[in-house]
C-alpha cells in the first residue's frame, strides 16, 4: 500500500488544485533555500508551486542541507538540486548564470538574517548568492529569523535597502517561534506565500486606487440567539477583494459574518447587522475611488427584537409578530452622496436576469451592476456573471470565482481609464 510520503512526492496530493487553478502555468522558478528551521515550509511550497502549474528548481546553500536534505528537495521538485557553484553538471560551469536565465522569479524560501546582508552588499560567495547578483529576474524572499534578530536595527537597515533595491519582501509575521520565543520575525506559511507569488504575476492595473468592498450577508437579529440572515458565503465577495489586492489596489473589506480567511493584504472589517455594515462604509468612503458593493444585505430588519430568547411553551404557540423595517440602501445612498466613487453592484436574481439587473442599475444610479442566477451561484466555488451597464451586457463565461473576480477587477480599470 502507498504511504502519504509517495503520494506526496509523485504529485497525487493536491492535484486537484491545479484543475481548478493554474495560476502560475508556464511559470518557472529558482527556490533558493538558506539555513533555517523554517527550511522545510519549502518542502510544502514547492508542491503547491507545481499543483499551480510552475516547475520549479531548487538551490540550496550548505547551511539549509542540515535542515533540509537535498534528495528530499529533488524527489519533491523532479529535478536535481543544486548546492556548489562549481557544480560540473552544468556544461559550461556557469550554474551561476545559466540557472536563472529562464527563471520567472526567484524565490528564497527561507531567507536568513545573514542572506538578507549579503543581497544588500552584493557579496557572491556561494551559488545562491550568486544566482540572486547575476539574475534577470524579479526577486521575492521570505525572511525567517528569531525576534530580536528581525526588530535589530542592522536588519532593519537592510530590509529598508532591499526594498529600495526592488526585491520583494514576503512577510515575516508575528507568531510562536522555534527558539520558543513568540515575536515578528516568522516566516510565512506555504499557502501564504504562494497567494503573495501569484498576487505579484497578476498586472497592476488598479495600482494604488482605493478600492471598499462589501461581501457576505447580515444578520438581523429576532432575539439574542435567532435572526434573519441571507444565503451568502461570501465568497465571490472575497475574491474580488483578492483579486483588487493583486490588481494593485489599498483594499478594506467591510464584511458580515462568514467562516473566510482574510485575503493577503487585505484590510477586514467584521460587521454583523445591515447598519452596522451602512456605518462602516461610510466611515470609509470618503476615502475610496471605487466601490464594490457585493455584500447580500438584508432589505428588512426587525423592530422590535426581544431582548430575551423567545421562549415556546407548546406545538400549538403561535410565532410571536414581529414588525419589520426597511433597511437603508446602502449602494444607493453612497452612488448619491457628494464625490461619489465609482459604484459597482450586484443583482443576485432567480429568474430575468437582464430586465431585473439593468433595472437595478438605474433604480440606484450607479454605471455598473454585476448579475447572476442565484440557483446557479450561492455557496458554489464558480458561477457565470454578466456585467451591465450603459451599453449593455457583456457575459463572463463560467469559472471559479477568483478567475470572475480577476476579469470583473479588469473590466471595472477598463471603465476607469476610459
Amino acid at each position: 500500500m502507498r504511504d502519504l510520503w509517495q503520494d506526496w512526492a509523485d504529485g497525487s496530493v493536491g492535484a486537484g488544485v491545479s484543475d481548478a487553478l493554474r495560476d502560475l502555468a508556464g511559470k518557472h522558478f529558482v527556490l533558493g533555500m538558506t539555513g533555517g528551521i523554517a527550511a522545510y515550509k519549502a518542502a510544502e511550497l514547492t508542491r503547491r508551486l507545481q499543483d499551480h502549474g510552475a516547475t520549479v528548481q531548487v538551490v540550496m546553500t550548505e547551511a539549509a542541507t542540515h535542515f533540509m536534505t537535498p534528495v528530499t528537495m529533488q524527489a519533491l521538485s523532479q529535478r536535481p538540486v543544486f548546492v556548489s557553484q562549481w557544480d560540473e553538471r552544468v556544461p559550461n560551469n556557469m550554474a551561476h548564470i545559466d540557472l536563472s536565465r529562464a527563471a520567472s522569479a526567484i524565490l528564497v524560501v527561507p531567507a536568513s538574517a545573514d542572506f538578507m546582508a549579503k543581497l544588500v552588499h552584493g557579496r557572491a560567495d556561494d551559488l545562491l548568492s550568486t544566482l540572486c547578483l547575476a539574475r534577470e529576474c524579479p526577486l521575492l524572499i521570505a525572511p525567517a529569523m528569531n525576534r530580536q534578530m528581525w526588530s535589530n536595527p542592522a536588519t532593519q537597515r537592510n530590509v529598508a535597502q532591499l526594498r529600495s533595491d526592488g526585491v520583494i519582501l514576503l512577510g515575516p509575521t508575528a507568531g510562536d517561534q522555534a527558539c520558543g520565543e513568540v515575536g515578528a520575525g516568522r516566516m510565512l506559511e506555504a499557502h501564504e506565500i504562494l497567494e503573495d507569488t501569484i498576487g505579484h504575476f497578476q498586472p497592476k492595473i488598479l495600482q494604488d486606487k482605493r478600492v471598499l468592498i462589501t461581501a457576505g450577508g447580515t444578520f438581523e437579529p429576532i432575539d439574542p440567539v435567532r435572526g434573519i440572515t441571507n444565503r451568502s458565503s461570501g465568497k465571490m465577495g472575497y475574491a474580488v477583494a483578492r483579486a483588487a489586492h493583486e490588481a494593485g489596489a489599498r483594499v478594506t473589506l467591510v464584511s458580515g459574518p462568514c467562516a473566510l480567511a482574510t485575503p493577503r493584504g487585505v484590510t477586514r472589517l467584521d460587521v454583523e447587522t445591515a447598519a452596522q455594515m451602512f456605518a462602516r462604509v461610510m466611515d470609509y468612503v470618503s476615502h475610496a475611488e471605487i466601490f464594490i458593493s457585493v455584500a447580500a444585505v438584508s432589505d428588512w430588519r426587525v423592530v422590535n427584537p426581544r431582548t430575551e430568547k423567545i421562549k415556546k411553551a407548546g406545538p400549538d404557540d403561535l410565532p410571536p409578530p414581529l414588525q419589520f423595517e426597511a433597511n437603508i440602501d446602502i449602494l444607493a445612498a453612497v452612488a448619491a452622496s457628494a464625490e461619489a466613487p465609482y459604484c459597482v453592484g450586484f443583482a443576485a436574481e432567480t429568474s430575468n436576469l437582464d430586465e431585473y439587473a439593468q433595472a437595478k442599475r438605474l433604480r440606484k444610479g450607479i454605471p455598473l451592476i454585476v448579475g447572476n442566477l442565484a440557483q446557479h451561484a450561492m455557496g458554489d466555488d464558480s458561477s457565470e456573471l454578466v456585467i451591465y451597464d450603459e451599453q449593455g451586457a457583456t457575459r463572463i463565461a463560467r469559472a471559479d470565482k477568483l478567475t470572475l473576480a480577476r476579469q470583473l477587477v479588469a473590466q471595472i480599470a477598463a471603465r476607469l481609464s476610459a
